[in-house]
């Protein structure tokens, strides 16, 4: 039985598709202002020059708390069958506890705040992340993908905007990221009001399951691809502003957020028109896999770069077809996971592949740049793209 035939609308609303979008956008302002912004200059009042070694247990702490937290309150969600309750607690509570940073007066005391901020946190991204599986059809998956590209240019564009000189002192600021993420996530709950979608809750095999079109085999192939990915994408956010002066000293701090500002900003229409062709011509793998390949050439092009030029364009080739590969593939993998009675679960797992390439990271680019330098690093990293590549477009189909 199709969802047509059992009486459930088949397209989601574009008010409740909108409302999601500046939620999740909410969702990345909530933690990309604090992490790379307004944490370092707190932990600079505390301990000056130790700031690197306290911030390095802050970031261990707190990947290994995402990781765990995510999956838990993913599949908290799972077991009591509602999500809205779980994300507006975590929004009141993840808000509350980025204010009481301001009062943290030694290095233990900040590193236990930082720990509950992402308990709470994820209390509200693991089910906020599920919610759209529940209710947004596989027809639509594409251009929620394209909504979600807005999600990391959102939470640069707010950082930018808490720092701008004389509007708002570092306690003041982190009020203003509360209030930020407040109004992106708030309207959702509030007004979203999404058209039930039952036959996505119903579990592979069961009668009036929505249309499957993967094997159990693509779940592996998805995550696997998107590690790959993202140790690509965590060596650059890391390392790229010190590649770029290796090439040209003259390249400054600024000048790389700007470079970095306008990838996102170009990664947002081109996701939307990748995701509306995919589900126009219902290939919702193609675009994943071209934005692998396609990232992995632009790797190249950094490898044999001689000058900032040829720096520049294949850091944009890299930028704009990754971006849209994650923004992409934090939908279609919805569409691939078989157990909606445990979607928030497993997408907690699917997260470790945000949060393991920060510990695979550092070590890859220890072992490799003192000895081949960054070419012999992109490189390395241009072949784990690629791999990510042939996964995807060797993924089987069911039916």
């Amino acid at each position: 039985m199709t969802a047509a035939e059992a009486g459930a609308p088949q397209r989601q609303s574009l008010r409740f598709m909108w409302l999601y979008a500046l939620a999740a956008a909410g969702g990345a302002v909530s933690y990309v202002p604090f992490l790379t912004l307004l944490l370092p200059v707190r932990v600079t009042e505390l301990v000056a020059e130790e700031n690197i070694d306290l911030l390095a247990y802050i970031a261990f702490a707190g990947a290994i708390t995402a990781s765990l937290a995510n999956i838990g309150f993913g599949w908290l969600s799972d077991l009591t069958g509602s999500r809205k309750p779980w994300i507006f607690g975590g929004l009141v509570l993840s808000c509350l506890m980025l204010v009481t940073v301001r009062t943290a007066s030694d290095p233990l005391e900040l590193i236990g705040l930082i720990v509950i901020w992402q308990l709470s946190i994820n209390m509200m991204l693991a089910p906020l992340a599920a919610w759209a599986g529940d209710v947004v059809p596989d027809g639509q998956k594409g251009f929620l993908g394209g909504l979600l590209s807005f999600a990391p240019a959102l939470g640069a564009a707010s950082g930018a905007l808490v720092t701008i000189p004389g509007l708002a002192g570092p306690d003041e600021r982190l009020v203003m990221v509360a209030g930020l993420v407040a109004a992106m996530v708030l309207p959702v709950l509030l007004f979203g009001k999404p058209q039930p979608m039952p036959q996505l809750m119903r579990a592979v095999g069961e009668p009036g399951e929505a249309v499957r079109t993967f094997s159990r085999g693509a779940v592996s192939r998805m995550w696997l691809a998107r590690l790959l990915v993202q140790i690509a994408e965590a060596a650059l956010f890391a390392y790229l502003l010190i590649w770029l002066v290796s090439v040209d000293p003259g390249f400054s701090d600024n000048d790389t957020a700007r470079l970095f500002a306008i990838v996102l900003a170009l990664s947002v229409p081109l996701a939307l028109v990748a995701g509306r062709w995919s589900d126009s011509r219902d290939r919702p793998i193609l675009p994943l896999a071209l934005g692998a390949g396609v990232g992995a050439i632009g790797l190249v092009i950094m490898a044999l770069a001689q000058d900032m030029a040829g720096a520049i364009i294949g850091y944009v080739v890299f930028g704009l077809s990754t971006s849209v590969f994650l923004a992409l593939h934090s939908s279609q993998t919805l569409r691939v996971l078989p157990k909606p009675t445990t979607r928030g679960r497993d997408l907690g797992l699917f997260n470790l592949t945000n949060t393991v390439p920060s510990l695979i990271m550092p070590w890859l680019t220890l072992a490799l740049v003192p000895v081949f330098g960054f070419g012999g690093l992109f490189v390395v990293l241009a072949v784990l793209a690629s791999l990510a590549t042939l996964l995807l477009i060797t993924m089987p189909r069911s039916n």
